[in-house]
């Protein structure tokens, strides 16, 4: 059994002084050659180390009441997909919530919930939050770049967005940032599972990987520890299928691998549902000693699979720190003096991730 923790990575609006001070600058605050080669930046493009170094120890810190409440609740949308199998949707939502009752925060916050790849239902939700009078909006799309009208939607509303799940701000945007960017590392954890299977299954074999959407996050999850893998071993790839992030297709991907590709002894899955699912048709297979599974997340279907035999690994991800860092934010919003007046002209200025 192997878990290992994915470092947070948090961002704010820079002019939330509370947390990372202020400063003006355009983005991204360091250039890389490849800028050219991506639709995003890095999130270490777009902040410096001091603003992350201060938002990390605000996070891990008990929190402090406020001095001056607001006069009236906030009103928060959360639009996300929590009914996928991943609880770590919900666990965000819960540890945000409570992180704002500990400090006093009066909010009202309405659930917006859709499953994986539900584009079209997030969409409606869009619309109807730009339309209601919410300050803020955490807006968890499976995938940023297929959903970026309708983030920029909520932004030209006026709206405070906190994109959830996502560390890698678009380019497109330039400084007209969302308010704030919080995740894990999906890439980091992509480089602990390669650094696992080279350290425990050694440096050469057959494997498979069931990929989720096409974009951004399985870019890093998938296709990170297939660059890692390939650098540092000689592990071959039989075959890739591309599963949607969802149960199912975690179950076909696996039943195909396993019955097309007998050479394979090691199935990697770029989320918690779909290795649930191949799990299931590994099991049905009875190969559960031959062909080896690793998850992605670290939640509770993933915690109990290993004490089962189950599952072979998953890197573990923060999400009650994600749910803290985000209303850490909304309180440095507050405290920052970024009124409601204000906010529609001043709350996209630039952001840290």
């Amino acid at each position: 059994m192997y878990f290992k923790s994915i470092r947070l990575l948090v961002g704010l609006l820079a002019t939330a002084s509370a947390i990372s001070g202020a400063y003006a600058a355009e983005l991204p605050l360091k250039a890389l050659p490849d800028d050219d080669e991506r639709h995003y930046w890095w999130y270490h493009q777009v902040q410096t180390d001091e603003v992350l170094a201060n938002m990390q120890k605000v996070v891990g810190d008990p929190a402090k009441p406020l001095a001056n409440k607001p006069s009236e609740p906030l009103k928060i949308a959360v639009i996300y997909p929590s009914q996928d199998v991943s609880d770590f949707w919900l666990r965000s939502y819960l540890s945000m919530e409570a992180r704002l009752n500990e400090m006093g925060m009066p909010f009202e916050a309405v659930q917006f919930a859709s499953k994986m790849g539900d584009d079209i239902l997030q969409s409606t939700y869009s619309e109807q939050v730009a339309r209601d009078d919410f300050e803020y909006v955490i807006f968890g799309p499976s995938e940023l770049q297929t959903q970026q009208d309708d983030i920029k939607t909520l932004m030209d509303a006026g709206k405070k967005v906190v994109v959830l799940n996502h560390d890698t701000p678009l380019q497109e945007w330039g400084d007209d940032q969302p308010m704030m960017y919080t995740t894990f590392s999906h890439l980091f954890g992509a480089l602990n599972i390669c650094n696992w299977v080279l350290d425990n299954l050694g440096t050469e074999g057959t494997y498979a990987m069931i990929r989720g959407i096409p974009g951004g996050v399985d870019n890093q999850r998938s296709g990170g520890f297939q660059e890692c893998l390939e650098e540092k071993s000689n592990w071959k790839m039989a075959y890739e299928h591309y599963g949607d992030f969802k149960r199912e297709g975690g179950f076909n991907g696996a039943q195909l691998i396993t019955s097309a590709y007998p050479e394979v002894t090691y199935i990697h899955n770029a989320n918690t549902a779909m290795a649930m699912g191949a799990i299931s048709a590994v099991q049905a297979a009875n190969l559960n000693d031959k062909v080896k599974i690793s998850a992605w997340g670290g939640t509770g279907d993933e915690l109990e699979a290993p004490r089962k035999g189950e599952l072979m690994a998953t890197p573990m991800r923060m999400s009650d720190d994600v749910g803290v860092a985000i209303a850490e934010a909304i309180r440095a919003d507050q405290e920052g003096c970024m009124c409601r007046s204000k906010s529609a002209h001043i709350r996209r200025k630039a952001i840290a991730v």
